[in-house]
């Protein structure tokens, strides 16, 4: 019989989080994790019986039995068990299935939840256990079931109809929707001309540099040549008067602290993460670092969340914080209160660092380069969250040449204020001054072509932006839909890192898009969020979506039984296989694409896929520069006359050479820098990939 101690269990998910509790809490705790979920369907079958109003089969994760068979004898020494796994649906699902392993009742106050891992949040929550929210429990178990009767469903689907090994998704193939119909409206989109006449015009105190706007009082647009020249010389010939010129002082508001979706955006804006890498980062600041002088600390609070609430001794913590470092005139007489969207689970916080008063650079020694990019982001947000508005001065000149109007706008920041700590990105420009009726000579004018352009890809950021909006999927979701559709091969990226379907990707959307229109469609997998959220506060049974799902499902389903077979078109390249003389094709493979023979099996032969970019090797200058793909997937860049050539870099080149060393230029976070010593030229990259001034 095993003889029971005085210690309390506390199960958490992960061993990261594991020390950092040990630490905070000390001996008379025994901590240990799960490793996340413990139990889970089978993935062998669908694992459901539907006809037992779709009682789930749930099993030990594989390889899990040898921590469930330690947390049991821990369970049966302790003198009570708390389960603290993560604050969200899907961690109440984990302390419902430890609660079933280990013989917990569930009236039982064996849940704590904590939405920061500091000695005061983890210690209260310890002294507060409740019992498990099984509304949260039953939604995620509904979202569990609602997938896997989709995902096991329509993937054999896919196998028999279109290729073996392909997968769909509740969200996964709305996600890939919208990345094709997207590319869709790319490719119809036809461009239209346009044309931009600017003036170059000298005043009484300075220069101006106006865009025609309007003509006899009308907006104008010019859609040809001939029109573009006819206005060109009358305004050759014209007088310049100055018709108005105000200025303007205005408020901006500082922006809202981080939420999953803005922090995934803005990571990949700032940092080049991706929101899978952010997550990844954010997770290890939420679970714990260990910092000399205050032990193991989890430096943010829980980074799953679409709430913009900051907890009242948060808001506290940052006033007294700005007060003291910036002084009152950066500090707002009322603290700034953000609102959330309905669909929104309050009972989180916004993302906030735990701490304020741990600065990046103080704590930097203790943080991996990635940790400390990301926690400065976050920390920088909040703070700037809650200092006062920025003053900005808007100037406005509009000049009258003959029938025409011409206008040019500056704005300067007269007061910091929020933007102390958080980047306004607004362009300054400071105008002359200017007085209504003044004339201005011509000093330079210019017409210049150009054609409108398509909505551009998405990219990640874009993407989980979007989904956002129309309400497909959750924060703690986002992430993996974009790396499945990657795994998958439906997804890849161009070299301005922005999202296309591949072949397969197209092939897959086009056939379920033909015969599920109404399942793969965004407003139904909105509706479905806002079910699942009735079912987490309790408004609407479990049972009720998930059958309410399989109705309408299965009745397609069904239907698609005698559809024909889609063949995916097979990309090939102009070559031979030097073994057999079969046709080369382009395959995916776990590292991205590769060459292959097209009489595979029969013939092995494979090599690596080099994607020219047209640019001479800036080494050997004889080969190309090719993109290539490391294990991990990282693309990188070569010379395609390797191993002649050993030119490599991470870094995409120009095809341009370094005036200072003669090392060559590279685009380096949207700047054009020299591999060697670091000269940057006065260029930057658009989101296009577009070059263009700084």
């Amino acid at each position: 019989m095993n003889e029971v101690s005085d210690k309390t269990l506390v199960i958490v998910e992960s061993p990261t989080k594991a020390r950092t509790l040990k630490k905070i809490l000390g001996r008379k705790y025994d901590i240990k994790a799960s490793n996340g979920h413990v139990r889970d369907l089978p993935k062998s079958r669908i694992g459901i019986d539907i006809d037992r109003d779709f009682e789930p089969e749930y099993i030990l994760v594989r390889g899990k039995g040898p921590i469930v068979r330690d947390l049991k004898k821990a369970a049966q020494k302790a003198e009570r068990v708390l389960l603290a796994s993560d604050p969200d649906r899907e961690g109440e699902a984990i302390a419902w299935h430890l609660a079933h392993l280990l013989s917990i009742p569930e009236d039982t106050p064996c849940r704590i939840r904590m939405y920061e891992i500091t000695p005061r949040a983890v210690k209260e929550a310890v002294s507060k256990p409740e019992i498990i929210d099984m509304d949260k429990v039953n939604a995620q178990q509904a979202r569990r079931l609602v997938d896997r009767l989709m995902g096991y469903s329509l993937s054999p689907l896919l196998w028999k109809k279109v290729k073996s090994g392909l997968s769909a998704g509740r969200v996964q193939s709305v996600a890939l929707r919208l990345i094709c119909e997207r590319e869709d409206e790319i490719k119809a989109f036809i461009p239209e001309e346009y044309w931009v006449i600017s003036a170059l015009v000298r005043g009484n105190n300075g220069q101006f540099t106006l865009k025609l706007a309007k003509k006899d009082g009308k907006n104008i647009r010019i859609t040809n040549a001939l029109d573009a020249q006819a206005i060109y010389n009358d305004l050759l010939s014209a007088s310049y008067k100055v018709s108005k010129f105000d200025v303007k002082e205005g408020k901006r508001n500082p922006l809202p602290p981080f939420k999953t979706s803005t922090l995934q955006q803005e990571a990949a804006r700032r940092l080049g993460f991706t929101p899978q890498k952010t997550m990844r980062i954010a997770q290890s600041l939420y679970e714990g670092v260990d910092l000399p002088g205050h032990g193991p600390v989890g430096l943010i609070t829980y980074m799953r969340t679409d709430s913009l609430r900051i907890a009242p001794e948060g808001i506290s913590m940052a006033r007294q914080y700005i007060e003291e470092r910036y002084g009152d005139k950066f500090l707002p007489d009322s603290p700034h209160q953000y609102v959330s969207k309905e669909r929104s689970q309050d009972a989180h916080e916004a993302i906030r660092p735990t701490n304020v008063r741990l600065e990046p650079d103080e704590i930097s020694p203790h943080l991996t380069k990635d940790q400390k990019a990301l926690y400065e982001l976050i920390w920088s947000r909040f703070l700037a969250s809650q200092m006062a508005p920025a003053v900005v001065a808007r100037t406005n000149i509009e000049v009258q040449a003959g029938p025409y109007t011409l206008k040019q706008s500056g704005v300067t920041l007269i007061f910091e204020g929020w933007s102390k700590l958080w980047p306004l990105d607004m362009k300054e420009e400071v105008l002359p001054e200017a007085a209504v009726g003044e004339e201005l000579k011509l000093m330079k004018l210019e017409k210049e072509q150009k054609f409108t352009k398509p909505q551009s890809r998405y990219t990640e950021s874009g993407l989980v932006k979007v989904m956002e909006e129309k309400g497909i999927g959750r924060p703690s979701t986002y992430a993996t839909i974009i790396q499945t559709l990657y795994d998958r091969h439906y997804v890849e990226k161009d070299e301005a890192k922005k999202l296309f379907p591949t072949e397969l990707g197209v092939t897959v959307n086009s056939f379920l898009v033909k015969h599920f229109p109404s399942i793969i469609d965004v407003e139904f997998t909105a509706k479905m969020e806002e079910e699942l959220d009735k079912v987490e506060r309790g408004e609407m049974p479990w049972l009720a979506v998930v059958k309410g799902f399989w109705n309408h499902f299965s009745d397609i389903l069904k239907s698609t039984e005698s559809v024909a077979r889609v063949e995916v078109p097979v990309e090939t390249i102009d070559e031979t296989c030097p073994k057999c003389g079969a046709q080369l094709v382009v395959k995916h493979g776990r590292y991205g694409k590769f060459i292959a023979c097209s009489a595979f099996p029969e013939c092995k032969y494979t090599r690596n896929f080099k994607n020219s970019l047209d640019i001479s090797c800036p080494q050997c200058r004889e080969g190309k520069v090719v993109m290539l793909r490391s294990k991990s997937g990282r693309p990188f860049y070569g010379c395609s006359r390797y191993p002649k050539c050993n030119f490599v870099s991470w870094n995409k080149p120009t095809g341009e050479i370094c005036p200072k060393c003669g090392g060559p230029f590279v685009v380096k976070r949207k700047a054009i820098k020299c591999a060697n010593c670091g000269y940057e030229k006065e260029e930057v990259i658009d989101d296009a990939g577009a070059v263009g001034e700084k």
